[in-house]
């Protein structure tokens, strides 16, 4: 087992059965177009790993960020919509102008059982660079389910038992970042982004409050499907700067919806209680949909994955998923008598620093990827539930999610996969490419 400062080797994680194609300079491939994230036709899911993210340094840019949007866009994924051709932007690019971005993130656990913040704060700050000037707005979203959420990183709940063997705790300021007490949600939109079109909402307060159809104006939930039957819920809401999201349609003008709305996915890797394993891009679906809509027995955890799975094929397909695996929280341990899961990101000798990013868009093949090739080496005393091929449970959920997804016609009409042989890894340093340290050190 690492221990949480040891440092990587370059193969960290990394089985020669996962057909690997390793980047290591960045050649002219801005002409190549392999179907934005669904990547090659050969039916394998295509998963973006960039290693030995360096730590990082107090900048708005994040290295690791600058190059992952890099190993996205040479691979035919540009990240700006632009009819400028650079790294970075093309006609068929990912964020327009003019969008609505929401950034959904894992907040409802504090230190490194939430999203980096250094790594939001380098995602925001490169689309606010689109080329062609940002006019949209980012929004940080997340429902913590009343356990509760916070964007400001405090610690005040004595209720919250996962925390209840950590009293040194309460009171203090405790995120998932370089500097644990400052680089707060909140930090980043009032202070490192202040004037600009960043924002934040939190749907703790609406997570019970149900809605209808015609309702353009409240905070809260529309269900899909009756009370009593498996149902799924999401989320409408009024952004700080006027912008009304309605998940499952778009942005509602006043008379009509837009489309100019883009999901982005944030999500942490963890150890999770019990025998489900893990949580990453597949469960942060959780903190969209509302525990409140009806379904919440079922959802934990008889149908997790094909519950997952629905947010996807009936909800809104994510733009993109980024896999925060910078710092992973790998076992639990027990306080006092206590159980504690990984998913609580503390105490610190549970957390390693593994300085990895994986994104794509097949939810199924990036946990499968993150978890046997990320967590499950970590060891830990939740390690055998980190095994995806030989944990019933976790193996269940992989197969409800992809079975669920396939039924539906897959992502973009691509099949969701798992397992290694099915899975396109597409692999690089991001310390191993001139260009890339030369483009992030321009800021």
């Amino acid at each position: 087992m690492r221990k949480n400062n040891a440092p990587l080797s370059s193969s960290a994680g990394v089985s020669r059965r996962s057909f690997i194609r390793t980047t290591a300079a960045l050649p002219l491939l801005s002409a190549l177009h392999l179907d934005a994230l669904t990547g090659p036709r050969d039916g394998r899911s295509p998963v973006f790993r960039v290693d030995h993210c360096p730590v990082h340094d107090g900048q708005l840019r994040h290295v690791g960020v600058d190059a992952l949007l890099h190993q996205l866009s040479m691979h035919g994924n540009k990240f700006y919509k632009s009819r400028k051709a650079t790294a970075l932007s093309g006609p068929g690019g990912l964020i327009a102008p003019e969008d609505v971005v929401i950034l959904k993130v894992n907040a409802q656990w504090k230190a490194r059982g939430g999203t980096n913040t250094d790594l939001l704060c380098g995602l925001i700050h490169r689309i606010l660079l689109h080329p062609d000037g940002f006019k949209g707005e980012v929004v940080i979203f997340e429902n913590g389910q009343n356990r509760p959420a916070t964007f400001d990183g405090m610690h005040n709940d004595t209720n919250f038992s996962e925390y209840k063997p950590f009293p040194e705790l309460v009171g203090k300021v405790i995120v998932n970042a370089e500097q644990q007490g400052v680089t707060t949600i909140d930090h980043l939109v009032a202070t490192v982004f202040a004037g600009k079109p960043v924002s934040s909402f939190l749907m703790d307060p609406h997570t019970g409050t149900m809605i209808a159809d015609d309702d353009h104006t409240t905070n809260g939930y529309r269900r899909i499907g009756s009370p009593g039957t498996p149902c799924i819920s999401y989320p409408c809401f009024t952004t700080a700067r006027g912008n009304r999201i309605e998940l499952k349609e778009g942005r509602w003008t006043g008379s009509a919806y837009a489309q100019n709305l883009k999901l982005i996915n944030c999500a942490v890797l963890k150890d999770h209680s019990g025998d489900i394993g893990m949580t990453g891009a597949l469960k942060i679906v959780y903190g969209t949909l509302s525990m409140k809509d009806g379904t919440t027995a079922r959802r934990h955890y008889q149908d997790l994955g094909s519950q997952c799975a629905r947010m996807w094929t009936e909800v809104r397909v994510p733009d993109l998923n980024i896999l925060d695996c910078l710092w992973v929280s790998f076992g639990a341990t027990t306080v006092n008598g206590q159980t504690v899961s990984g998913c609580v990101g503390y105490p610190p000798h549970l957390t390693s620093r593994e300085n990895v990013l994986l994104a794509g868009h097949d939810p199924v093949a990036i946990d499968y990827h993150a978890t046997k090739h990320i967590l499950l080496p970590l060891g830990g005393e939740n390690a055998l539930n980190h095994d995806p091929d030989h944990n019933p449970r976790l193996v269940s959920v992989y197969q409800q999610a992809q079975e669920t997804l396939n039924a539906a016609g897959g992502i973009h009409g691509r099949k969701a996969n798992n397992g290694d042989d099915n899975i396109d890894l597409i692999a690089t340093s991001a310390l191993n490419t001139e260009a890339v340290k030369a483009w992030a050190a321009r800021g």
